[in-house]
């Protein structure tokens, strides 16, 4: 629960910074017709999609599962997820065709002191809003915090490259700033696939990563009792993983002491690695030699 409660303050945060910065960047872009400008704010726009859509994925995933439900709501991240980069996808298309027109038809705008101190204020804001979230992810991977991380990485690179688009403009290099909305526009564009791939992994049921597969096994093969695994699976719920396999154990053992080295494994393994959600160990007896 604390999990979710970190990126529902994460989310709130976004929006709040994201309404502000684009109320400034939609009026100072508006007024001097400036491209990277209009670009940014079109990108704050998206930012604040974004984090609506983490406040509700957020939510529904911090449902416990149910009768309906029996792994939990975790997959509702990721279908946000993919909302979000979908949205963002069309928003870059739609940036890169304006600064493109703007490029072409060599479109000049007003230069004004106030794009300098909008660039510097969002940089801060973004900056500040990256490493918080950051921590976060860190402290509680997921994905729509570690989308949210990477998208205020990114604006704090867009901003600065807008800085530099208005203080050439100062100097009558009015070119730069067509081509800093153009770049801008790829940038979120490439940024949109990342996230939309991601998200489909999961959604499609992707198997769990090979580095975290093979720290299972080797908690497994750590215990001697166990003498082979196999039939290895697993599922994506959320962040994490449910997983199972079969292990053969010696069969001349018990029923009882058999399944009581299953049980003390899915604690072990649920217990010690973070990734995964829940372990389900089937039971072969096999033959040992005296």
């Amino acid at each position: 629960m604390e999990k979710f409660q970190a990126i529902k303050r994460a989310s709130i945060l976004g929006m709040i910074g994201n309404c502000c910065l684009l109320l400034c960047k939609g009026i100072i872009g508006f007024f001097t017709n400036s491209q990277s400008m209009i670009a940014d704010a079109f990108n704050s726009a998206g930012d604040i999609f974004s984090s609506i859509m983490t406040f509700i994925g957020n939510k529904i995933a911090a449902k416990p599962r149910d009768d309906d439900h029996n792994l939990g709501h975790g997959k509702a991240e990721y279908i946000y997820s993919m909302l979000i980069s979908i949205a963002m996808g069309l928003m870059a298309v739609e940036v890169f065709h304006s600064s493109l027109m703007a490029l072409l038809f060599k479109e000049k705008y007003t230069f004004s002191i106030f794009l300098v101190f909008v660039c510097i204020i969002t940089i801060f804001i973004k900056l500040s809003l990256y490493l918080y979230t950051s921590m976060l992810n860190k402290r509680y991977p997921n994905l729509l915090l570690k989308a949210n991380a990477k998208d205020h990485r990114n604006d704090c690179v867009i901003t600065f490259l807008n800085l530099v688009a208005c203080l050439l403009s100062f100097a009558g290099i009015y070119l730069i700033d067509s081509i800093v909305g153009i770049l801008i526009s790829i940038w979120i564009f490439v940024t949109s696939i990342k996230i939309f791939l991601a998200s489909y992994d999961v959604l499609m049921d992707k198997s769990i990563q090979d580095e975290t597969k093979q720290k299972v096994l080797d908690l497994v093969k750590s215990h001697a009792e166990v003498l082979k695994v196999t039939h290895f699976n697993s599922t994506p719920i959320g962040y994490q993983y449910q997983i199972s396999f079969t292990i053969f154990v010696d069969g001349n053992l018990s029923t009882f002491d058999s399944h009581a080295i299953a049980n003390h494994l899915e604690k072990e393994i649920d217990e010690k690695i973070p990734e995964i959600y829940l372990t389900v160990i089937h039971v072969n007896p096999a033959i040992v030699e005296k």
